[in-house]
């Protein structure tokens, strides 16, 4: 008995000693986490005071590409103002040399004339005159011939004189529309001068902007992570802390993918390339048509504003917001035409964060057409255009990777689908 109560003994210390040294290594296993844990706080308070200071960076680069933006459409807003003062000028130059050519042309018969009057002159009108003075008998008669000779060289003058100031007029004319075209030309040099500087600072402040969206993107990414952590370390956390009663564990098949698994499918999706591929292709073009119908009756009559290449769908979810598309993207080459749909006034033209370069047409009746991405904007507010007029110019204002326009329709202020009125060519 007395070996049994010793046995017994000698057990129990064994296990207070075991359970001692367990509950001493699972409460310093649990310490280590817990720090790690407080540090993983930290982190994620500093990444989030990193990323509020970026996105104020985000913010004033955003503000500095606006301005580039505007600048940018002014400009090239000057310089198809100066390409249509150029042509006026160009043409008005060609009428004038059609006229000095028909003026010369006239000058030179008259100049024929004239010659052969001053040659007949100089071999008979001196002796004429003098036989006049001396042979006629008759004062009046004498008078009259006298007033003749002096009329018709009082109208030889004029004629030489009028002949003249035709050519000093046509040649004073060139020289004005001469120096103009020149000034014109000296000035769309200056402003593409201008254009190419401020396309260098836009390309600037765009390089800005992607750096600090993957800055922003990277530290999302890394708060996220660390959040996950967290919650697994808190997990890890609870399950130290019931160490000290340790359950069977009871092995429960199941279908369900691992967390590993489950990781490794998210990645998959969210990294995993999305092309956009064209719903439509439109090469047609709006022209002055319609002018005159209402806005109302041209539906399914329109043409869409520019040539390219349709690549989302009115109403579906978008990529990057989640939100749901009120309009169209039409991809587009950089610097093609964008058209006014049909005639209407200009009621605004300007930059708008989200839109980059705006205009937008009202055409009557509560309908509305917006124009937005664009890289110039070449009509102003107050403008009455016609269905056709060039309006604005491709490109990717407003922080856009891709060159194009956005393009909506809109009725007493809500969006509707621009496809169903559309024809596409």
């Amino acid at each position: 008995m007395l070996k049994h109560t010793n046995r017994f003994l000698v057990a129990f210390t064994l296990l207070a000693l075991t359970l001692s040294s367990s509950f001493s290594f699972a409460a310093n296993k649990a310490e280590k986490p817990k720090e790690k844990l407080n540090n993983i706080h930290d982190r994620i308070e500093s990444l989030t005071k990193e990323l509020g200071k970026t996105k104020e960076a985000h913010a004033d680069a955003s503000d500095a590409l606006k301005e580039s933006e505007k600048a940018i459409s002014e400009t090239n807003r000057k310089l198809f103002e100066l390409k249509q003062r150029q042509q006026q000028q160009s043409e008005s130059l060609q009428a004038l040399q059609t006229q000095k050519a028909s003026l010369e042309k006239t000058i030179e018969g008259q100049k024929s004339q004239l010659s052969k009057q001053i040659y007949e002159q100089y071999l008979h009108g001196q002796q004429n005159y003098l036989q006049v003075i001396l042979q006629e008998q008759d004062p009046s008669e004498l008078t009259r011939q006298l007033q003749y000779f002096s009329y018709i060289a009082r109208a030889r003058q004029a004629q030489i004189m009028n002949m003249q100031s035709n050519l000093g007029r046509v040649t004073k004319l060139n020289e004005e529309t001469a120096n103009a075209l020149k000034e014109v030309v000296n000035l769309k040099s200056k402003q593409e001068m201008e254009r190419k500087n401020l396309e260098s600072q836009k390309q600037a402040h765009s390089k800005v902007l992607e750096k600090l969206s993957s800055q922003i993107n990277a530290q999302r990414n890394e708060i996220e992570k660390l959040k996950r952590d967290e919650k697994s370390l808190s997990q890890l956390v609870d399950r130290l802390a019931r160490a000290s009663q340790p359950k069977p564990q009871k092995s429960t098949p199941t279908n369900k993918p691992s967390d590993s698994s489950r990781e490794a499918a998210t990645s998959k999706t969210e990294t995993e390339p999305h092309t956009q591929l064209p719903l439509a292709t439109n090469e047609s073009l709006p022209n002055n048509a319609f002018d005159g119908s209402s806005f109302e009756s041209l539906k399914g009559k329109l043409n869409l504003p520019v040539r390219g290449e349709v690549t989302n769908k009115f109403g579906n979810s978008r990529q990057d917001t989640g939100l749901t598309w009120k309009g169209l993207f039409i991809k587009s080459n950089e610097g093609n035409e964008v058209k006014s749909i049909a005639n209407g006034r200009v009621v605004f033209a300007d930059w708008m964060r989200g839109f980059g370069n705006l205009i937008i047409v009202d055409h009557g009746g509560g309908y509305m057409s917006l124009y937005g991405n664009n890289q110039s904007l070449l009509r102003k507010i107050g403008d009455t255009i016609k269905g056709g007029d060039t309006i604005a110019s491709v490109g990717n204002s407003g922080g856009n990777e891709t060159s194009g326009l956005y393009y909506e329709l809109r009725s007493h202020s809500k969006p509707f689908d621009p496809m169903s009125w559309s024809v596409l060519r």
